[in-house]
């Protein structure tokens, strides 16, 4: 049994924090997932989305939009110690990083353009992966 299921409800990790500075990407995308069937918490800023990866109550999947992201470099190299880095997940954005920077890191890399249904796809396949890793285990 992990160690989140033996919290209260109220304190059990969503299964993915999404940061996306930009409403209008945010928002669509947090309400597709939803409708998925998962449990989201979706942020604009990285110190909110810190909040989120505390001890214990992580969640299973971290999805960075690099699109209008104050310092992404350091919002990465700080996912990478916070972050097993499979349960990360980033979405490129022209003139933030070096491209290879978030697959050097070991994260999970989507391109743009990408439509709200592609990234949901990912989002999805990772966390189900991830699912029958630990049933495994």
């Amino acid at each position: 049994m992990s160690e989140s299921a033996l919290l209260p409800a109220s304190l059990q990790p969503p299964d993915i924090v999404l940061l996306a500075v930009a409403w209008e990407s945010r928002a669509p995308l947090r309400a597709q997932l939803i409708e998925e069937g998962w449990d989201v918490v979706a942020v604009d800023t990285w110190p909110a989305m810190r909040r989120s990866l505390r001890p214990h109550v992580r969640p299973q999947l971290a999805f960075v939009d690099l699109k209008d992201l104050p310092d992404p470099q350091r919002v990465l190299e700080d996912l990478a110690i916070l972050m097993k880095p499979a349960r990360v997940c980033v979405l490129t954005a022209l003139a933030t990083v070096q491209p290879s920077t978030p697959a050097r890191l070991g994260f999970r890399v989507l391109h743009r353009p990408i439509a709200i249904e592609q990234i949901v796809s990912a989002l999805t396949s990772s966390l189900r992966q991830d699912a029958k890793a630990n049933a495994v285990e």
